[in-house]
């Protein structure tokens, strides 16, 4: 009975009722989307950091990332890349030759970290490969192949076949420079990536490095899914406690940023939005409350209890909020399943995408978690936000308000 009068209350003002159910109905869906929006273009983000950056997990001398130095080294390489694919849920290991060096064209020259791999082991652990705008992944050139990427090859104004320089401080401190020529030009969404990073094989550069034999400053190992990250992690770390074991995470503090801590903005968000909303709830609710308030008077002198007349009340605050909600939460789920198909393009505003390492389509997700979450909210912000104007209807004196016009 309580749950029927206060639903036939909301509609007594139907126009009121509605803008506050709009209000919700705009709020939820703004709310959600945005939510997916940002789901959808962090987890591309982290995708191609782990794909085509870092990878999942890499090894490395303890004092190599801290120095960047030929000689901290990891040594028999060869044979540990062996006993890591043994391990459950590794698909992919390559070791790699790591030094920071100089690369020169005719007009030019920039700084760049090398990486001296395997080609076809890369493959396993990182997906730059496909990203081949020009030429192609170390084919079409039988001695000294190098890859780099679009934004480097604008700089030093060279294409497909042209030669380089790349120098650098060998293994022993002397220089050394070798001379390398062009079989591929990659291009990814991170032109700051594209610009720092040049790849050749790890038979070139070990040679022009003096390494001893086996040796190379980096393993990087990938994974079949997320889910082995720790159990992996933890595996590496006790088969080789003198080196150095990190995840994407540790690698990349960016991206652990974002997969940690980005879901507590949204949330500030969501709730930003919802405190809005339940002022407006409030408002609708003590209007209504001065509007009846002979009528509340009289069902209380007539005996209705006072804890009724709070539930009644409440009722019609949390119906109001959960049918705004729903429908809200509703067309943002519609939308959001929608755009994830089409994608949105931010074409117009690929440079500043693009220099923060972002792809310029964004494809929204649905984050069932937080829809959950946020449906709760709802549901609570109703009932907290028709505490006031429901106590404020219980300190009626039912007498006076019966004399009420």
């Amino acid at each position: 009975m309580i749950i029927h009068v206060a639903w036939k209350n909301i509609w007594r003002n139907p126009t009121r009722s509605l803008v506050v159910i709009l209000a919700m109905v705009v709020g939820m869906f703004a709310g959600i989307f945005m939510v997916s929006f940002a789901k959808g273009m962090m987890k591309e983000r982290l995708n191609r950091g782990i794909e085509t950056e870092v990878s999942h997990i890499q090894i490395h001398h303890p004092k190599f990332r801290e120095a960047d130095e030929l000689k901290y080294q990891i040594n028999d390489v060869f044979q540990k890349t062996k006993d890591i694919e043994k391990i459950e849920g590794v698909n992919g290991v390559s070791p790699r030759i790591v030094v920071q060096a100089m690369v020169a064209s005719a007009e030019t020259g920039s700084g760049v970290k090398l990486i001296g791999t395997n080609p076809d082991r890369e493959k396993t652990v990182s997906n730059l490969y496909t990203y081949i705008k020009k030429g192609k992944w170390f084919e079409g050139i039988s001695r000294n192949p190098v890859v780099i990427g679009q934004k480097l090859a604008e700089k030093l104004n060279v294409h497909v076949r042209s030669k380089i320089v790349l120098t650098f401080q060998d293994d022993e401190g002397n220089i050394t420079s070798g001379a390398f020529r062009i079989a591929g030009i990659y291009q990814t969404v991170n032109t700051s990536f594209d610009e720092t990073h040049v790849y050749v094989r790890f038979k070139d550069l070990d040679q022009l490095a003096a390494l001893p034999q086996g040796a190379a400053q980096e393993i990087a190992v990938h994974l079949s899914s997320q889910k082995y990250l720790n159990q992996v992690k933890n595996k590496l770390s006790d088969m080789y406690p003198n080196l150095e074991v990190l995840t994407w995470k540790k690698l990349n503090p960016e991206f652990g940023y974002i997969n940690d801590v980005y879901d507590y903005y949204l949330y500030v968000f969501i709730i930003i939005i919802l405190l809005a909303l339940g002022f407006g709830i409030v408002n609708t609710i003590l209007m209504a409350i001065l509007e009846r308030v002979k009528e509340l008077g009289m069902l209380m002198a007539i005996g209705m209890k006072k804890g009724r007349v709070f539930r009644m009340i409440m009722w019609e605050s949390v119906m109001m909020s959960i049918i705004g909600g729903t429908i809200g939460v509703g067309i943002g789920l519609l939308v959001t399943i929608w755009t994830n198909h089409t994608g949105i393009s931010f074409d117009s505003y690929k440079t500043g995408f693009e220099a923060l390492g972002y792809g310029t389509t964004v494809h929204p997700i649905i984050d069932w978690g937080i829809t959950i979450n946020v449906m709760i909210l709802v549901f609570v912000t109703g009932i907290v936000a028709a505490i006031y104007p429901a106590l404020k209807a219980l300190k009626l004196n039912p007498a006076e308000a019966l004399r009420t016009e």
